[in-house]
């Protein structure tokens, strides 16, 4: 029942952690995408990420072109304030690819533009707040998905 978490160009190593152990507790397969904003041996990773790095699954990739190429056959679904359609909408479905963008800017545009059929947002409800925090919105998202694939 794998869930694949895919960050694509993370900047911030504590949230790459948090996630990294989130992984792991909900036995998802973790995807990060190059170029990162750390180093993948920064102290703040692995503090986050405590020891438990060391038995997650994770994948590494050069960039978003080898990832798409190597994944190109897999169910996947894109996550962005820019969606249409709430989380709880998606297809969950074992194996499923669950695509996030970096903290500062979400995913590329023409990845958004791309893929608006498999689109979708958590919904805010203050008009104060833009996004969440990433590790926080991986959260919701990989928790609702073990909920429908229970």
């Amino acid at each position: 029942m794998p869930l694949n978490i895919v960050l694509i160009e993370p900047e911030i190593p504590n949230n790459t952690g948090n996630i990294g152990r989130l992984a792991l507790a909900s036995c998802s397969n973790l995807h990060l995408v190059k170029p990162f904003g750390f180093e993948i041996d920064d102290a703040r990773l692995k503090r986050a990420g405590l020891d438990y790095w060391q038995h997650l699954s994770v994948t590494y990739y050069d960039n978003i072109e080898q990832f798409f190429e190597i994944n190109k056959d897999e169910d996947m679904v894109f996550l962005s304030s820019h969606g249409t359609r709430n989380h709880w909408d998606m297809p969950f479905k074992d194996n499923l690819f669950l695509i996030f963008g970096k903290e500062s800017v979400g995913l590329p545009q023409s990845i958004i533009e791309k893929h608006k059929n498999q689109l979708f947002k958590i919904p805010l409800y203050s008009e104060h707040v833009r996004s969440l925090n990433l590790a926080n919105a991986v959260s919701i998202v990989v928790y609702e998905g073990l909920k429908h694939l229970q």
